[in-house]
């Protein structure tokens, strides 16, 4: 059966986590699922290990500035159960420190290739999402937010679907054109971040959804 990767942007990181332990009590498996949530000032530092609350100044300007390699810096703690106990810190080149977990996190860590493959937004379109929304989710990580990812076959996409938008999930096209509006430049056919190359991410198929999107799956990045 054909899988599909199902993405939504949160604006408060409780309801994001709230939809996964939702996602994992509905049966999807921890490996198909992923978050990436924005750390900036420490905001989970109650989540973390006493010694390793803190990104380094270093760190976060070589993440912002698009240079820096997604290390892991810190592991998360306590009583979360299934996915989210296995959060970690790390900076992602052009979007900063997050606290992240799951499938897509191995593709920002690995080998350098946070840096090489253009951060979240390559690890994202090598997942299938198109070009265009996974410099948007970007942003939004960026600019505050948690993003949830979900590997999902045709039969159980529906339920991931409507679990995404129970749980507070955004629309995203509201979003871009209130950033639009505030200066923020996004990508179009004829406009690429010079941040990252050209992905080959595919069109989403949404099934009239705004707040949670779906697209093909792929091999590439997972």
């Amino acid at each position: 059966m054909a899988q599909q990767t199902l993405t939504a942007l949160f604006d408060r990181y409780e309801d994001a986590s709230a939809a996964v332990d939702k996602l994992e009590a509905g049966g999807i498996p921890h490996s198909d699922i992923s978050l990436v949530s924005n750390n900036e000032g420490d905001r989970h530092a109650g989540l973390t290990q006493r010694g390793h609350d803190h990104v380094s100044p270093d760190t976060k300007e070589k993440a912002k500035d698009g240079i820096g390699a997604g290390a892991t810096l810190g592991t998360v703690v306590g009583g979360a159960a299934g996915l989210l106990t296995g959060l970690g810190m790390i900076a992602i080149p052009g979007v900063g420190p997050v606290v992240a977990a799951g499938w897509l996190v191995a593709t920002l860590t690995g080998a350098g290739v946070g840096a090489a493959a253009g951060g979240l937004a390559g690890g994202l379109t090598g997942a299938g999402v198109s070009e265009k929304d996974a410099h948007a989710y970007g942003e939004g990580v960026r600019r505050g937010g948690t993003l949830v990812t979900v590997r999902a076959d045709e039969a159980r996409a529906p339920m991931v679907m409507d679990i995404l938008e129970q749980h507070g999930s955004v629309d995203l096209d509201q979003k871009t054109a209130a950033w639009t509006q505030e200066g923020w430049t996004p990508v179009t056919a004829s406009n690429t971040s010079p941040s990252y190359p050209s992905g080959t991410g595919l069109s989403g198929a949404n099934d009239g959804r705004t707040r949670v999107r779906s697209y093909p799956g792929t091999g590439s990045g997972i």
